[in-house]
């Protein structure tokens, strides 16, 4: 009688186990599907290498808000870049319009010294790009160079005044050109890099 009890705890110990096991084996296929079909919505149907012409984004807000102050502190420094003249404020860049000072994006190129306080570093293979409230920067010949991301670059949060914009019926978000896919990583909500409208 004993033999039998163990028998039959041994039987029903072994059919959960290898039900288990065939449960985490379907979870473990599923979640690599998963993880593949969000690989693929990332991307962006284009021709032209990631590259996004401007009459196929919708932008949600009709217009784009201006920011705009009367006057710089006394340590804004002046930087000019093929012919216009940025001023250059805490990572921040200005420029004239008609007496009020308008923040805007550098040309790419633009080089800087320093980087701002509070960027962060990105590596894609060797390269170590530095990124600060949508600017991406490269170190070249000890310098700092405005650059285009590369696609699949990944921030935790996008700056302020980015715009929420529709391509082909998907939500994509926008800041300077350069178009973003919200995704959920390890560490929670993320921005990856998907695509560069020109």
């Amino acid at each position: 009688m004993k033999n039998i009890i163990k028998i039959t705890i041994l039987s029903v110990l072994l059919l959960f186990a290898f039900s288990a096991r065939v449960d985490a084996q379907n979870r473990r296929s599923n979640s690599k599907q998963e993880r593949t079909q969000t690989k693929s919505t990332n991307r962006i149907k284009t021709t032209n290498g990631n590259r996004v012409r401007r009459s196929r984004v919708v932008y949600r807000k009709p217009e784009r808000r201006i920011a705009a102050v009367r006057t710089l502190p006394s340590t804004a420094r002046v930087i000019t870049h093929n012919g216009l003249r940025y001023h250059y404020v805490n990572g921040h860049y200005y420029r004239n319009y008609g007496g009020r000072y308008i923040i805007v994006t550098p040309g790419i190129g633009l080089r800087v010294r320093t980087l701002p306080i509070g960027y962060i570093s990105i590596f894609i293979g060797p390269r170590q790009y530095f990124y600060f409230d949508g600017i991406y920067y490269l170190n070249v010949d000890d310098v700092y160079e405005v650059r285009v991301p590369e696609i699949g670059m990944i921030v935790s949060q996008l700056p302020q005044g980015y715009e929420k914009v529709v391509i082909d019926g998907q939500i994509y978000y926008e800041y300077n050109n350069v178009l973003y896919k919200k995704i959920y990583t390890n560490d929670g909500k993320a921005y990856e890099v998907v695509g560069i409208i020109e």
